[in-house]
C-alpha cells in the first residue's frame, strides 16, 4: 500500500449480518454503496471517499484482519477468538455493535439429570473413561475455544469431534456425548433434548468492529479512521441520552446539582441567564424533567439529538494506542 491508499473496512456480504451493518453505519451518518450491485465486492463510503467497502464473509473478514490486509472489519467476537491465535496482539475490539448477539455454550442432553457444572461433567467425564476406556466426545465447530475453556475448568477426559454440520444433532446422532456450540435463544437445543451448563457459557458474543493492528496505516488511513469513529462515538453519546431544556431559576447552581443527582452535564455551557440546555442519560430525563419543575420551572422540555460530538475522540484514541 502506499501512503494515498484507501482505508478497507470488511463488512460482511450477505445476509442479516450485511443488512445490520448497513444500518449501524448509516445511523452513523455513513452510507454503503456496493458498487454496481449485490455481486460487486468493493463498495465505498458515500461520505468519505477515502474509505473502501470490501464484502467478505464473516471467516474471511477474520482472517484478513489478522493477516493486515484490511484496516477495519465488522466480525463476530467469536470467530475472532477461535480463528486467532493470541487475538489481542494482532487486533483491537474497538466497539460492541449492538447486533449479531450469540452464546458459545456446553450443552449436554437433558437426561443427565445430576450433570449441572464443569465440575460434574469433570466427575462424569473421568467415570465415562475408566468404564469404557475411551474419552467422552465433544462435537464443535469451536475447537481452540473449547480446548481453552476446558482445561480452565480442568476437565482433561475428553477428545474433541469436529462438527461439520448441525452440531446439536450429534448426540441423538451418537455421534458425541455433549457439544460446545453457540446460540441465539437456546430453542435449537432444547428442540435436541439439550441443556446448558450454569457455568457453560464460553462466551457472550456480538459483532464487533475490530481494528487489525498489523495492517499499514498511513496519515491517509489514520485520519479515515479517524473520522468513522467520530461519527460512530457521536451516534452512540446522542443515542444513549437526552436533551433537557427548561427556563428554571439560578441555572449554574442547577446544573451542578442535576450533575450529581442524574448523570447530567451543560451542553453548551451554562449561563447565568437563559434556559438550561442539559444532556442526561435516557433513563433518567424524566426523573429530570420533575425534579427541574420541582426547582421552579414551569415547563421542561426533552428530546432526541442525532449526533453528540466532542472534543475528544475515545474510540480512536483506543485504535491509536495500539498502531502507535
Amino acid at each position: 500500500m502506499t501512503a494515498t491508499s484507501p482505508l478497507i473496512l470488511a463488512v460482511p456480504s450477505k445476509g442479516r449480518l450485511q443488512e445490520n451493518a448497513a444500518n449501524f453505519f448509516k445511523r452513523a451518518g455513513l452510507t454503503i454503496a456496493q458498487g454496481r450491485g449485490a455481486r460487486d465486492y468493493r463498495g465505498a463510503l458515500n461520505e468519505l471517499p477515502g474509505v473502501e467497502i470490501a464484502f467478505l464473509s464473516a471467516g474471511e473478514i477474520v482472517q484478513q484482519l489478522a493477516a493486515g490486509t484490511v484496516h477495519l472489519g465488522v466480525t463476530g467476537e467469536d470467530l475472532i477468538r477461535e480463528t486467532i491465535p493470541d487475538a489481542e496482539k494482532k487486533v483491537e475490539l474497538l466497539a460492541p455493535l449492538g447486533f449479531g448477539h450469540a452464546n458459545v455454550v456446553v450443552a449436554v442432553p437433558q437426561a443427565w439429570i445430576d450433570v449441572r457444572t464443569m465440575a460434574d461433567l469433570e466427575d462424569v467425564a473421568a467415570a465415562f473413561h475408566a468404564r469404557r476406556g475411551a474419552r467422552m466426545r465433544v462435537a464443535t465447530k469451536y475447537i481452540q475455544t473449547t480446548r481453552r475453556f476446558f482445561a480452565q475448568r480442568g476437565v482433561a477426559d475428553y477428545r474433541i469431534v469436529e462438527s461439520l454440520g448441525a452440531t446439536e444433532g450429534a448426540p441423538a446422532s451418537g455421534g458425541a456425548e455433549l457439544i460446545v456450540d453457540i446460540t441465539t435463544t437456546g430453542a435449537t437445543l432444547r428442540a435436541n433434548a439439550l441443556k446448558v451448563l450454569d457455568d457453560g457459557v464460553i462466551l457472550r458474543s456480538e459483532a464487533n468492529l475490530v481494528a487489525s493492528v498489523g495492517a499499514e496505516w498511513s496519515n491517509a488511513t489514520r485520519d479515515s479512521a479517524r473520522a468513522i469513529l467520530a461519527r460512530i462515538a457521536a451516534e452512540e453519546e446522542a443515542r444513549l441520552n437526552r436533551l433537557v431544556t427548561a427556563l428554571a431559576p439560578d441555572p449554574m447552581q442547577l446544573t451542578a446539582e442535576a450533575g450529581r443527582a442524574f448523570g447530567a452535564r451543560a451542553l453548551f455551557g451554562v449561563a447565568n441567564e437563559g434556559p438550561l440546555r442539559l444532556v442526561c442519560p435516557v433513563d433518567q430525563a424524566p426523573r429530570l424533567a420533575d425534579w427541574l419543575i420541582g426547582k421552579g420551572a414551569a415547563h421542561v422540555g426533552i428530546g432526541a439529538l442525532d449526533y453528540i460530538f466532542g472534543a475528544r475522540n475515545e474510540l480512536y484514541e483506543k485504535l491509536a494506542r495500539r498502531i502507535g
